[in-house]
């Protein structure tokens, strides 16, 4: 198999947490050391995991509490309508 070609990993749920702190820490390590090719694969990474998932699935899935109100929730979404069609 050459270098390049891509595979796909399979996580125990278990292994979740630390993948992604992982992961997280090797993106600010590659933005810091400009390793942009560690860059880039990391971000791909995360872009792969937020692909075709809702707000909520992505706040669950990086633990991301949201601290909107309804209506801060409301005006934002009026805001930024364009993204949702």
């Amino acid at each position: 198999m050459a270098f390049d070609e891509k595979k796909k990993i399979t996580l125990k749920s278990s292994d979740d947490e630390i993948f992604e702190s992982i992961l997280f820490d090797l993106i600010l390590a590659a933005n810091y050391l400009n390793i942009k090719s560690l860059l880039n694969l990391t971000c791909e990474v995360v872009a792969d995991m937020i692909k075709g998932k809702t707000p909520e699935e992505i706040h669950k899935t990086f633990n991301i509490m949201n601290d909107f109100t309804p209506e801060e929730e409301e005006e934002i979404c009026k805001e930024n309508q364009w993204a949702f069609e």
